[in-house]
């Protein structure tokens, strides 16, 4: 059975830095590329970083570019996401999931894999002015 456990989430002021945590249990991620997602209270789900689990390549939304850094723990199937110099605006649920990164412009696009169905309860991250 597929665990999805995301943590690490709070209260914090604007400029004071978390890390979150995605710990996944009953599914090998070797082979996934995977990421952050987010959504605020009225908003659509938007993608914030990806990461190849075995390349290293990563991807990030243009909002979060330079602020924020995604990595991961092979030995402990855990996906990390390091916020630092967070805004009000970052200020939403935060979520784990297999990604695709695809080129819009000069930024990226981060989706969920279509047949991705192991949504945990997510992270709430709340950033104040």
């Amino acid at each position: 059975q597929v665990q999805v456990v995301e943590s690490g989430g709070g209260l914090v002021q604007a400029g004071e830095s978390l890390r979150l945590s995605c710990t996944v249990s009953g599914l090998t991620l070797d082979n996934y590329a995977m990421g952050w997602f987010r959504q605020a209270p009225g908003e659509g789900r938007e993608g914030v970083s990806c990461t190849r689990w075995n390349s290293g390549f990563t991807s990030y939304h243009d909002s979060v570019k330079g602020r924020f850094t995604i990595s991961r723990d092979n030995a402990k199937n855990t996906l990390y996401l390091q916020m630092n110099s967070p805004k009000p605006e970052d200020t939403a649920m935060y979520y784990c999931a297999t990604c695709f990164s695809s080129v819009q412009g000069t930024g990226w696009v981060i989706t969920p894999r279509p047949d991705f169905r192991y949504w945990g309860q997510g992270t709430q991250v709340t950033v104040s002015s």
